[in-house]
């Protein structure tokens, strides 16, 4: 299909008829010459002379030509496009942030992963939660992926892509201790609103994962929550440490079930991989996979091939106008050489 971006111009087809109407006819003198051999000229030309002004007229197929040349440059000026078949581009609807836990209770080796068909292997929590979300975010990618590491304070490891090979790689160069060794939990929120609010996208899903009770942070975890539900952030929570630990490895579930009500979110607990994986796939049914769909079609300026047939029947134009000149003289120097 093809489109004009200025139809507007094609009201200048009109342009030469009212030159012709307006504008008076272009006059131009001429010198005449005086021939000894006039009357044989003529009867070897074939024109019949003439006396006083003449009024020069193309034939019809001069003004075919002219005419189909300046529908040509018409129709150059009004940019036409070749629109091609439509493009649907789809575009993530929902930013996910993750925020991982890294204090020094991330170290307890009470997780198991299967080695082998038949054997498992103890590592510590963080080796299993990396190894969980690996699997998790593999199946997200139409999600905008965001990752925040919190200890003794949070810090971004990585601002919303949808550049999943390059989420996992920054998730899995993480370790135990990189933040510190306590838990600022409440501040890990605080840090997750400030970058949605850095976000366009109204859909938003923050993962909380933690293995202790709240110790370092300025502002408290449900406190952090309020303002969450406020920005429509949704929180889930998932505890992975034991509840009956005291001090500051103990889990605070309560707290964590507060923070998933205010925000319509949902609170979990696992205290093994094959837990963790479960948690990992009843989000994935609760936070189904959301996308925009963006139409778009192409458009490819074709102005020049209207400019190019004009050159073209130019060319063409010139070329049977000198043929044609060639063959009268031609003509005229064997009527000449049999005299």
């Amino acid at each position: 299909m093809i489109e004009f971006v200025y139809p507007w111009a094609f009201v200048l087809i009109f342009l030469p008829i009212l030159v012709t109407l307006f504008s008076p006819a272009y006059k131009e003198r001429k010198s005449s010459i005086k021939v000894p051999y006039f009357a044989r000229l003529v009867d070897v030309t074939g024109e019949k002379p003439q006396s006083g002004a003449v009024l020069l007229s193309r034939n019809n197929l001069q003004r075919l030509l002219v005419a189909f040349s300046w529908l040509c440059i018409v129709a150059a000026i009004a940019k036409p496009e070749m629109i091609g078949a439509p493009i649907n581009q789809e575009k993530s609807a929902r930013d996910l942030m993750i925020a991982v836990d890294l204090s020094g209770s991330m170290a307890v080796e009470d997780f198991t992963l299967p080695e082998t068909k038949n054997e498992t292997v103890k590592v510590n929590r963080l080796v299993a939660v990396k190894h969980v979300l690996n699997t998790f975010v593999k199946g997200r990618e139409h999600d905008r992926l965001g990752l925040i590491l919190f200890g003794d304070a949070p810090y971004l490891q990585a601002p919303f892509t949808d550049d999943i090979a390059t989420w996992q790689e920054l998730l899995n160069v993480s370790d135990i201790g990189m933040a510190g060794q306590s838990t600022a939990f409440g501040d890990a929120i605080g840090l997750a609103i400030s970058v949605f609010e850095q976000s366009d996208t109204q859909n938003r899903v923050l993962i909380v994962l933690t293995d202790g009770n709240d110790t370092a942070s300025k502002v408290p975890p449900v406190e952090a929550a309020k303002v969450a539900a406020a920005h429509d952030i949704k929180i889930y929570t998932i505890a992975i440490g034991d509840p009956s630990a005291i001090g500051e490895e103990k889990v605070d579930l309560e707290v964590l079930t507060e923070m998933a009500e205010l925000t319509h979110g949902k609170s979990f607990q696992a205290l093994n991989s094959e837990e963790l994986l479960t948690v990992y796939a009843e989000i994935d049914k609760l936070e189904p996979q959301q996308f925009d769909s963006l139409s778009f079609r192409p458009r490819v300026s074709i102005h020049h091939y209207p400019i190019a047939l004009f050159v073209s029947i130019y060319l063409l134009a010139l070329f049977m106008v000198n043929i044609r000149i060639r063959l009268q003289l031609a003509k005229q120097q064997r009527a000449l050489n049999h005299d």
